[in-house]
C-alpha cells in the first residue's frame, strides 16, 4: 500500500460543488453530508488509489454513501481526481463530462 498526495482538479471540486446543491435542493443539510462523505471518500484515495476498475481510461472509485464515482489518474506518487460524477445518468453524459467522444 503506497501512500499517495491526492489533487482534485477544478472540475472535480465544481462537480462536488453541483453534488452539494443538488441534495441540498431537496433536502437541507444532505448536501453538506453529501460533501462531507465525498471528501472521505477522496482521502481514501492516499491509500486505495490503484485498486479500482478502469473505465473511460480513468480508474474509477464509486463512494461508499451516494451513486456517485470518483475518477482518476495516477502519475508517480500523486493521484489527479479528475470528475466525481452522478451514476443515475447517462453513459454519454458521463463520457462528455470526462472529455472523451
Amino acid at each position: 500500500m503506497k501512500n499517495r498526495e491526492v489533487y482534485i482538479l477544478k472540475e472535480a471540486v465544481a462537480d462536488l460543488e453541483e453534488g452539494r446543491l443538488f441534495y441540498d435542493r431537496n433536502e437541507e443539510g444532505v448536501g453538506d453530508y453529501f460533501y462531507d462523505s465525498l471528501i472521505s471518500d477522496l482521502e481514501a484515495l492516499k491509500f486505495f488509489s490503484g485498486i479500482h476498475g478502469r473505465k473511460f481510461g480513468f480508474y474509477r472509485m464509486f463512494s461508499k454513501r451516494f451513486p456517485f464515482a470518483i475518477y482518476y489518474e495516477i502519475e508517480k506518487d500523486m493521484v489527479y481526481v479528475v470528475a466525481v460524477l452522478d451514476m443515475r445518468r447517462k453513459p454519454s453524459w458521463i463520457k462528455k463530462k470526462l472529455n472523451l467522444k
